[in-house]
């Protein structure tokens, strides 16, 4: 991903910066459309993983949808140029300005978690003399098999409509008169690469679409969600998920109805590789036995493993010589601002730069002023001649 070009421009750059690389982005939208394309999937981009403008119109110019999660991203889809009728609208908690909001939209559809939300729905949907296209978000109790605080799909989470719960929702429906029933949804967590998870999910939307059939309520669509992971690890190597296997894992194993419409809502295989987090070493120190690298970016500018334990690979890009093991620490005052630890590299020195890799998703989007620090600035690919930053460094 890194030149010698880019590492010397990057030279005179402050750090620290969000660099995305817009030719893999379209280069991976090429191949998440081809797929989709092929294999009659609608995609809408989960607008959570990454809210960038020159991201959300690249997406929006390749067809895609978009999948909110607060009325203000309903609002940034319009503004980028994503239609309303591809629009939908998810999330635990939406508020009934929102739903107002997505209703005077006329967005596509709103992925109902709660039957008390289903009923307010109608409710403020009566009072606007309008009808809500909804989806029903079924908890599936499929273990992603991911990290803790991304799993959605179990009983215990916060999310979805209980399956105990369906003969309610089946007995409800059919007095609520200002709302029409779509189909049903599903999500079982992020950052999910064993597709086994995905056949095991298909395998539990046929047990439920057969309850809603016999009820004599035909899901005219099955939203599978997001939850394609990317490979962390190894960017360079393994750069485009693996949209074929994804799509396979539904398709040959879903009882799909004719003309069913099939969406999947994925964010970080989206995003995920498109972006590096460079920041500038500052200081070296020695804690007991310990070698911290002490940079300029910290959890404030990118809060993954912090609040995960997300691991990111680190790069060295203008270092060179015997390679040491360090603990990869942010500014912050917060014992938790550590980006990776045991991480080997070309032994440090002040003034060299870090590549925090594969920060596309979840990286930018959930950046905070903690600490009253700068945000990172944020550099495109196509822009770097252009740009004349100054980097000091004392």
């Amino acid at each position: 991903m890194f030149e010698h070009r880019i590492i010397e421009a990057f030279r005179s750059m402050k750090t620290p910066f969000y660099y995305y690389d817009m030719d893999w982005l379209e280069t991976n939208l090429h191949a998440l459309r081809s797929y989709s394309d092929q294999m009659d999937v609608k995609v809408f981009y989960a607008l959570k993983a990454n809210v960038n403008n020159p991201i959300l119109r690249l997406i929006s110019d390749y067809g895609f949808g978009a999948d909110c999660v607060s009325g203000n991203e309903i609002k940034k889809a319009i503004e980028i140029g994503f239609p309303p009728e591809k629009i939908v609208f998810a999330g635990v908690g939406k508020t009934d300005e929102e739903i107002g909001y997505a209703l005077k939209q006329k967005i596509k559809c709103f992925n109902v978690e709660s039957i008390h939300e289903l009923r307010i729905i109608d409710d403020l949907s009566r009072r606007m003399g309008v009808q809500a296209p909804v989806a029903l978000r079924i908890n599936p109790d499929v273990d992603g098999h991911t990290l803790p605080g991304i799993t959605t799909g179990l009983k215990i989470n916060k999310f979805n409509i209980g399956r105990n719960e369906i003969p309610e929702v089946l007995d409800i429906l059919p007095h609520l008169a200002h709302i029409t029933f779509k189909g049903i949804h599903f999500h079982v967590g992020s950052q999910i690469r064993d597709m086994n998870v995905f056949v095991e999910l298909s395998r539990k939307i046929n047990q439920i679409q057969d309850i809603f059939i016999e009820a004599g309520f035909l899901p005219g669509l099955i939203n599978l969600g997001g939850g394609l992971g990317i490979d962390y690890q190894n960017p360079d190597n393994d750069p485009i998920p693996g949209y074929g296997n994804y799509f396979k894992a539904f398709l040959n194993t879903l009882n799909r109805l004719p003309g069913q419409e099939l969406y999947v809502e994925p964010g970080r295989s989206v995003v995920g590789q498109c972006s590096s987090l460079i920041a500038s070493v500052l200081f070296l120190k020695k804690s007991g036995s310990v070698n911290y690298a002490i940079v300029d970016a910290g959890m404030n500018h990118f809060i993954r493993p912090a609040l995960y334990h997300a691991e990111h690979k680190i790069q060295n890009l203008t270092g060179i010589g015997k390679e040491i093991k360090y603990h990869v620490a942010g500014p912050v005052c917060e014992s938790s601002d550590i980006f990776g630890k045991n991480i080997i590299l070309p032994e440090l020195k002040r003034g060299d730069l870090l590549a925090i890799r594969s920060t596309g998703a979840y990286g930018e989007v959930m950046s905070s002023h903690y600490n009253l620090k700068e945000p990172a600035h944020t550099i495109y690919s196509h822009d770097l001649k252009q740009l004349k930053i100054n980097r000091v460094m004392v």
